[in-house]
C-alpha cells in the first residue's frame, strides 16, 4: 500500500498528477460529468458537497465549474495533493474548504451529497465499509452518494486478466508501456480490490439504499446511492 500511496507525497509525482487519470480510467471526463448529474437529481442548488479523495482537485474543479451554487469540503491524506487541488481551483476555490485527513477529519455535516471518486480501492474491506458508514452518518436522508473505482471479478484467472486490460487501456491512451506495467504490478501486489457485488455489498451494510450501477470503465465501476 506504501508504495501505491508514495507518488501522492511526492512533489514531482504531484505534478504531474492531471496527465494519469485520463489515461488510466476510461472515460475519466465523462465520469465526472455523471457524476454531477447524479448528484443534482437530488441536491438543491445550493448544495453543500463532501468529496473524499479530493486531492488533485479535479473531480472539484468539474463540479464547481458546473454547479455554481454548490459549496464543497474536500478531504484527503496528502497535503501535496490539497496544495496541488488549490491550485487547480484557482478562484473556484473560493467556494471549496480543503482539509487534510481520513473521513472523521471530515465536518460533521450534514451534507446534501457526497462523492468518493478513485479513493476506496486503496483501502482494506473493513476500512473501506467503516470509511462508507462514516460517509453515510455524515448525509442528509436521501442525500446521493457517488463512489467510483476499482472494481471487477476476482476468481481464479479473472483478476490477471482484468489488470491486463487495465495496463493495455493505459498504454492505449498513451501511458508509457513500462509505467502502465509498473503500475498493473503494484496494484497487483498491494491492493485488497473487491468484485462489483462485494462492493455494493458495502454500500447496502452501510446503511445506503437504492444502490445503482451507473458507470462500467474496463477494471473500474461506479455506483450511485441514496442515504
Amino acid at each position: 500500500m506504501s508504495e501505491l500511496l508514495a507518488p501522492f507525497s511526492d512533489p514531482a509525482a504531484v505534478a504531474r498528477y492531471a496527465e494519469g487519470p485520463p489515461r488510466f480510467v476510461p472515460g475519466f471526463s465523462d465520469l465526472h460529468r455523471m457524476t454531477g448529474i447524479l448528484l443534482a437529481e437530488r441536491a438543491p442548488k445550493a448544495a453543500r458537497v463532501l468529496v473524499l479523495g479530493a486531492g488533485g482537485g479535479l473531480e472539484l474543479k468539474a463540479l464547481a465549474e458546473a454547479y455554481p451554487g454548490w459549496t464543497f469540503d474536500g478531504v484527503d491524506p496528502a497535503a501535496e495533493m490539497l496544495k496541488l487541488a488549490g491550485q487547480t481551483l484557482g478562484p473556484l476555490g473560493a467556494r471549496v474548504r480543503l482539509h487534510q485527513g481520513y473521513i472523521e477529519d471530515a465536518p460533521e455535516g450534514p451534507f446534501d451529497a457526497a462523492t468518493c471518486l478513485l479513493t476506496l480501492h486503496f483501502l482494506a474491506p473493513e476500512e473501506r465499509q467503516r470509511t462508507v458508514s462514516e460517509i453515510r452518518r455524515r448525509l442528509k436522508s436521501g442525500a446521493p452518494f457517488v463512489a467510483a473505482h476499482a472494481s471487477f471479478p476476482q476468481g481464479a484467472g479473472e483478476r490477471g486478466l482484468w489488470l491486463s486490460r487495465y495496463a493495455a487501456f493505459a498504454t492505449a491512451a498513451g501511458a508509457d508501456p513500462a509505467k502502465a506495467e509498473n503500475a498493473r504490478a503494484a496494484v497487483e501486489a498491494h491492493l485488497e480490490l473487491l468484485s462489483p457485488e462485494q462492493d455494493e455489498a458495502i454500500l447496502g451494510a452501510a446503511g445506503f439504499s437504492d444502490v445503482s450501477p451507473f458507470y462500467t470503465g474496463f477494471s473500474f465501476r461506479g455506483w450511485v446511492a441514496y442515504a
